[in-house]
């Protein structure tokens, strides 16, 4: 059966030869007809003839379940394979959402899912746009980090590649052994620093499956181009090296040359097996290799770190967004920052990087409105022979501040923001002295998961006396203070990943530029309505995630074209359309 369904996969081209051999915006062959199909138009499911419908069940591409037809019960073989009840997608999600509601712990309901995506991967899709905002924390954080904890013990089906030291060498044959050819986007982990829990080594691949789910949800990439890859060099934690059920290699991680050299043969396999064009996306390295990859291959390859890049597009749309409330422009505010890592500088420099841009002053005269705290203090000039070479262009004139409350008093902060991965470190004190300083204060706690996170919004609101605007990483449940109902906004990295990854491949970007990312932050920040603003929020709601992606993914590619760094040729004229029309809709299709 096994070699039957890579004949199947890989054997022929019926799927492509009856239908009409569009690609998705990219060039990339619609092998699965995800793209060039309507729920209307009929597909052959099968590139060699079988003798029995049981693989199409077990294969999730194609698997509809209850919803195949009579007719096709018939022409596929199915016949007594299936109950004789027919039901449609929409009756096999209700039925689904119902079942996941039962669950009332967060990590069944994560299993149910990642079960049912290997399952049956229109269903899986359709499920989670449908219901967005209340299964994105199920298969997004915060419950993602405890599936990673769990990993080993929770681990039924292989997803995406493992890529360990003993594939050294080998790891062009390793990317050859996926079925897949037109892969798009790559999310890649070494498991270092899984949101804010550290080290989980090769269970950390729980990161790119859920990313990239959400690269087929909110930004319609078509799940046969998204890679999932976790690179296993060891792990530092003792509790899963002596854990009989980890996953990974039980020895402590490679570092210096042995780990560099690894990276660039993973790096060098992944543009010669898929092109200059795939977007490779680095998630949860630790603050050492992530910067020095980001630095290394952005000048050779399409690559995005979410950690940094990310974090920091989706807190500029906030901070953007929230003028309308402050009042005054970008350059008008100081800002404060708990955390020193690859979030809060990345953030820091990008904020810094679109003040330049709208009052023309250098950008090391922006960079002295933003203000970073670090496990020991402030970063101040005094200290410079002893920081991170990342850390140095934070480091102004200013004398020697230890505690977080006393930077606020003396810096005096109109916008805090947390990226400290250390929950409970914006105290009563801290946001009180925020309050007696601003109007209304901007706070951001933006460590996952929500145990992280640096206050929650309950806290922020009660100690502003309902004047915060409070947004977080991870969700919080609207508060009722004083009778006003106050909506926290979720600075999540969602909003924007998607969105520019579909804009890089529609417009078939070679390089990764500052420019994209200020792009995509004004492209968010200007889906905020009046309606939202009354409400608090800063951020759009999530149920109109495509649309919003949409919009993100046509400004991007607009600015891949402006700075002439497009490979898809000519510029399509409406981008929006252009966008919609690339998404991956989960919708079944009729088989002949």
């Amino acid at each position: 059966m096994g070699s039957l369904l890579k004949e199947i996969r890989n054997g022929g081209h019926s799927v492509a030869d009856t239908e009409s051999k569009a690609g998705l915006g990219g060039g990339v062959e619609d092998v699965y007809g995800e793209d060039c199909a309507t729920e209307d138009q009929v597909l052959t499911p099968w590139t060699a003839s079988v003798a029995s419908g049981y693989t199409l069940l077990r294969d999730p591409h194609y698997n509809k379940g209850l919803a195949f037809t009579e007719k096709e019960r018939d022409a596929h073989y199915l016949r007594g394979l299936l109950p004789p009840a027919i039901l449609t997608q929409e009756l096999q999600e209700k039925k689904l959402v119902q079942n996941l509601r039962q669950y009332e712990v967060p990590l069944h309901r994560y299993i149910a899912m990642m079960d049912l995506q290997e399952r049956n991967e229109g269903l899986f899709y359709k499920l989670l746009i449908d219901n967005v905002e209340e299964l994105l924390p199920v298969v997004y954080t915060p419950t993602v980090g405890e599936a990673c904890q769990k990993y080993g013990s929770i681990f039924r089906h292989p997803q995406g590649l493992y890529i360990s030291l003993r594939e050294k060498g080998k790891i062009l044959e390793v990317l050859k052994n996926w079925p897949e050819r037109g892969i798009q986007v790559i999310v890649v982990t070494d498991g270092e620093r899984i949101l804010g829990l550290g080290d989980l080594g090769c269970q950390g691949m729980g990161i790119p499956v859920g990313k990239l789910s959400l690269y087929t949800a909110l930004g319609g990439v078509p799940p046969s181009a998204c890679l999932p890859i976790t690179i296993d060099v060891g792990t530092n934690n003792e509790k899963l090296l002596n854990d009989e059920f980890y996953i990974g290699i039980k020895q402590k991680r490679a570092t210096g040359q042995e780990y560099a050299e690894l990276l660039e043969e993973f790096m060098t396999a992944v543009k010669q097996n898929y092109g200059e064009k795939v977007l490779v996306q680095f998630e949860d390295f630790a603050n050492h290799n992530a910067f020095e990859l980001l630095s290394k291959y952005s000048k050779t390859h399409l690559v995005f770190n979410d950690d940094i890049q990310g974090t920091a597009s989706v807190v500029l749309a906030g901070l953007i967004s929230s003028l309308k409330l402050l009042g005054g422009q970008l350059a008008d505010h100081t800002f404060l920052f708990l955390g020193a890592g690859e979030a809060g500088t990345g953030i820091a420099e990008l904020i810094a990087l679109e003040i330049s841009k709208k009052t023309n002053a250098p950008l090391e005269e922006t960079r002295k409105k933003v203000w970073l705290v670090d496990s020991k203090g402030l970063i101040v000039k005094s200290r410079i022979g002893s920081l991170q070479h990342f850390k140095k262009p934070w480091a102004h004139d200013h004398e020697p501040i230890k505690e977080l409350v006393d930077a606020v008093k003396a810096i005096k902060p109109t916008v805090l923001i947390g990226t400290s991965g250390v929950g409970k470190t914006f105290t009563r004190e801290v946001v009180e002295t925020m309050a007696s300083l601003n109007e209304k204060p901007l706070i951001l706690a933006l460590s996952n998961p929500t145990s992280q996170s640096e206050c929650t919004a309950e806290e922020a609101y009660a100690w502003t006396k309902g004047r915060a605007i409070f947004a977080s990483g991870s969700p919080f449940d609207p508060v009722e203070y004083e009778k006003k109902l106050l909506v926290p906004g979720q600075a999540n990295n969602a909003y924007i990943f998607p969105g520019f990854g579909l804009g890089l491949i529609m417009a078939g970007a070679i390089r990764v530029h500052d420019d994209m990312l200020l792009a995509a932050s004004e492209a968010l920040a200007a889906q905020v309505t009046q309606e939202n603003y009354d409400k608090g929020m800063i951020y759009p709601p999530f149920t109109n995630i495509r649309k919003i992606s949409a919009n993100i993914a046509a400004k991007v590619a607009a600015k891949v074209y402006e700075l002439g760094l497009a490979s898809n040729l000519p510029r399509p004229k409406y981008l929006v359309k252009y966008a919609e029309s690339c998404m991956y809709s989960p919708l079944y299709r009729s088989y002949r």
